[in-house]
């Protein structure tokens, strides 16, 4: 019993004594209270004020360069490179005119080759086609029209147009043979094709003269045709027309003696016996005669346009050389022909320059000075003119896209200088420049923003894609006098402040502010440096609040808060 009474004496001094410490400390001694307001003070100093806004965001590159195989692609030209070494890679920091990449194209020889064959094949032509040498083509006149040649060597036959006439595209001016040599066909029965080859020696006799011509075989066919006897030569009595026969058609030539002209028929002799030099005599002669078909040698001259025969160089039946003029032709077709020939030319020369100048294009050089963000170069890789393999970036010139709210758009302005510092280089600055603010917001969870474009005038430390804070300056004074913002405040639409004069006295000054920003406020007119202002006091308070040195309200006891109060920042009570 005395224990619990013991314990409920000591429970209730407890809380007896707590309760009067916490009076104490809550409630103002009376003296104090006598005394009057305790003013917090701060002094008009002079100094410098920057305004701005911070905005945070990301490094992008805005200019640079783009690597790529040089040249571009070209009708007529084809070629395609392959990457035969990459010197560079991601990051690296490249000179305007370094070697990157080389490149090889193993196709360009072949190209060029056939190309420059195209090319003689058509200056030879047309030479021919205007009778001049190649070396002239270029220079040739094309309204000096076409001229006619002979093919080959040979004799003018069929040559009935003369000077005036207009001739069709692909009309026969005339026909030039070589009359050297003759050609016919023999038509042997199945029993005769025994031991017959290419190359065996055969006698033709013919009725016009005396005496045999020593010919050859130049091509058999090997399968037998059907043909009627009337429509052959029979040189058996009693041949019937009515009857069909199979024979074989054998190709004869011969050197012409001067007198084997077509149409004429020729008994056809083969050897008996091959081991024997054949004669008239050993000779097995053929049932069928054949017909001279025409000379070995034959060519037809055919009119190259529609043009008028403005001059012959020949006669019919006229020998020529091989390329002698024939038939000169004049006209609009022709002098389109000789121009659509001309440029065709000049065409394959421009080609076989293009081809050349690839040569040229092997080494990949850098276009500026900047740091390699991105290339695909592999070894072996093939590419065509033009193709995009990377990208060069300039880091002194990136760019940084911000939002900022509708509470501060006001402070950022086209033109204004910003600091940029990132968290990857600490301690270091980087300078840039407002370049555009849009001029419309969007909502954005409630608050209004809007984005900035800053550029930043970088080095090669800075990469795409590092973040990055900017400060951007809306404005700034130096030398200025500067008032604590708590010391401010708004009366009667003007602005003001509460100065403490030496003798306790209260007098309130109407000021004309500057810039401000989250601590202090440039004063313009209505203060004097070194003049104390007045930034709270304990008529502010609940009864319970003291001012304190350092100008935060707490329940502290009085006298601590009088020792702790800095000489700038001062506490009074009048």
């Amino acid at each position: 019993m005395i224990q619990r009474l013991i314990a409920i004496i000591v429970i209730v001094a407890i809380v007896l004594g707590g309760g009067y410490y916490a009076y104490k400390q809550l409630v103002p001694p009376p003296a104090e209270e006598a005394t009057g307001p305790v003013y917090a003070t701060k002094p008009v100093i002079r100094g410098d004020i920057t305004v701005g806004v911070e905005v945070t965001g990301q490094l992008n590159p805005t200019s640079g360069g783009s690597i790529q195989v040089p040249g571009y692609m070209s009708p007529g030209v084809s070629t395609s490179f392959t990457i035969s070494e990459s010197f560079v890679k991601e990051g690296d920091i490249v000179k305007k005119g370094q070697l990157m990449i080389t490149l090889e194209a193993p196709d360009l020889a072949p190209q060029i080759e056939m190309k420059q064959a195209e090319l003689e094949a058509e200056l030879k032509s047309l030479a021919e086609l205007v009778n001049v040498p190649v070396e002239q083509v270029e220079y040739i006149d094309p309204s000096r029209g076409i001229t006619l040649q002979a093919p080959i060597d040979g004799r003018v036959t069929g040559l009935t147009v003369k000077e005036g006439d207009t001739l069709q595209q692909g009309q026969i001016v005339a026909k030039i043979v070589n009359d050297a040599s003759f050609r016919l066909t023999a038509k042997l029965l199945p029993g005769e094709m025994n031991d017959v080859e290419v190359g065996d020696e055969v006698l033709l006799a013919f009725s016009e003269f005396s005496g045999t011509v020593r010919a050859r075989i130049t091509d058999i066919n090997p399968n037998a045709v059907t043909e009627r006897t009337s429509d052959l030569h029979d040189t058996a009595a009693g041949g019937s027309g009515n009857q069909y026969v199979f024979v074989h058609w054998v190709t004869v030539e011969g050197d012409n003696p001067g007198l084997v002209q077509p149409g004429m028929l020729a008994r056809v002799g083969l050897a008996s016996d091959k081991n024997k030099s054949l004669d008239e005599y050993n000779a097995r002669w053929l049932r069928f005669m054949a017909e001279v078909e025409g000379y070995a040698q034959e060519e037809r001259v055919l009119s190259k346009a529609e043009a008028i025969i403005t001059r012959l160089y020949v006669r019919d039946m006229q020998l020529v050389k091989q390329g002698d003029p024939l038939v000169s032709l004049a006209g609009e077709d022709a002098l389109n022909l000789i121009q659509g020939r001309l440029a065709k030319i000049r065409d394959i020369r421009q080609t076989i320059q293009q081809l050349y100048s690839q040569y040229d294009l092997l080494n990949i050089v850098a276009p500026m000075d900047g740091i390699v963000a991105y290339v695909d170069a592999m070894p072996g890789r093939v590419v065509q003119p033009g193709e995009w393999l990377g990208h060069i970036y300039i880091a002194e010139d990136m760019r940084l896209t911000a939002q900022v709210d509708d509470m501060d758009i006001l402070l950022v302005q086209q033109g204004a200088p910003v600091d940029i510092t990132v968290d990857a280089l600490p301690g270091q600055t980087f300078p840039g420049e407002v370049l555009r603010v849009t001029s419309m917001g969007w909502d954005r969870e409630g608050v209004t923003q809007f984005y900035v474009e800053i550029k930043v005038s970088g080095s090669d430390d800075l990469r795409p894609g590092m973040q990055a804070k900017a400060f951007v300056k809306a404005g700034s004074a130096t030398n200025v006098l500067l008032v604590p913002v708590e010391a401010v405040f708004e009366e009667d639409g003007q602005t003001k402040v509460e100065v403490l004069e030496a003798d306790g006295t209260v007098r309130l000054v109407t000021v004309k502010l500057g810039l401000m920003d989250s601590m202090y406020a440039e004063v313009k007119e209505g203060l004097k440096e070194g003049e104390m202002v007045i930034t709270g006091s304990t008529a502010d308070l609940l009864p319970s609040q003291s001012i304190q040195s350092n100008d935060s309200i707490l329940p502290q006891k009085p006298d601590e808060g009088q020792d702790n109060a800095a000489p700038e920042d001062t506490a009074k009570a009048f």
